[in-house]
């Protein structure tokens, strides 16, 4: 894996736990919107739009980077659509991040020829 292929997921890694956990709070700011004096909506649901904004864009880079199937690609989307996805999609990340520093390092000691 090139340097500019993990640089993408990593930036994808690290924008799916915020995105994750703004998706939540949204939800909780539009009950307390409807149920108390507390309008959080405005705020959050800007900050929420952002995040899933940036989502996209670092996910369409590693999707054009990584070169996923479309079943792979289509799945990291649409855990940015579920509540909590996100931490699945950071994990998922985050093991094949790991599994490609492995295979380098396996590479540059000859321990395989991948």
């Amino acid at each position: 894996m090139d340097i500019k292929t993990a640089s993408a997921l990593h930036r994808l890694r690290l924008i799916s736990l915020p995105e994750a956990i703004s998706f939540p709070i949204l939800l909780v700011c539009s009950v307390l919107k409807r149920t108390t004096s507390f309008d959080g909506v405005m705020v959050m649901g800007m900050v929420h739009g952002i995040l899933f904004t940036l989502y996209v864009l670092f996910w369409l880079d590693a999707w054009n980077r990584t070169k996923w199937s479309v079943k792979t690609g289509a799945l990291y989307f649409v855990l940015a659509v579920l509540p909590f996805g996100g931490f699945f999609a950071e994990r998922k990340i985050r093991s094949e991040l790991d599994d490609a520093v492995i295979a380098t390092r396996a590479r540059k000691e000859g321990v395989v020829n991948a």
